[in-house]
């Protein structure tokens, strides 16, 4: 696949991810939750989101036969790391420090965030080389 399909197929997925962590954040802090930890559950949820379809999808010929749980731990160290810390450090700043509204201080972490994302899983978690079958995957 050339690298403006993966990265046009990124954007989809991620696009729908934003949707799943915005609409989380939204929820939660709407039902009282502190941004913070509302930040975390929708970023957590937005993860495995991606995680899923990432898998199936974008780098779909990549992960056929890698296990599973294996790939989830490095996606989740990677973009997960990358996603959470990312976000709930540049929330703190817009929220927190400078008082801007958490939906879209959130839009803004999202795109801070972004195209490491898409590094992380062409060159880390998706590696082609590291791609080894699995058959307890």
């Amino acid at each position: 696949m050339t690298p403006t399909r993966r990265l046009a197929r990124f954007s989809v997925v991620s696009a729908l991810g934003i949707g799943v962590q915005l609409a989380a954040i939204w929820l939660l802090t709407a039902a009282g939750m502190h941004y913070l930890p509302a930040t975390l559950m929708g970023v957590s949820a937005a993860i495995l989101h991606n995680f899923a379809w990432h898998r199936r999808w974008t780098w779909r010929e990549r992960a056929a036969g890698a296990s599973v749980l294996v790939t989830l731990a490095a996606f989740t160290l990677a973009n997960g790391a990358v996603s959470l810390v990312g976000n709930l450090v540049v929330m703190a700043l817009l929220v927190g420090a400078l008082g801007l509204p958490a939906i879209g201080a959130n839009a803004i972490a999202i795109g801070v965030c972004g195209g490491l994302n898409f590094w992380l899983g062409e060159m880390v978690v998706f590696k082609a080389s590291a791609m080894k079958p699995c058959l307890h995957g």
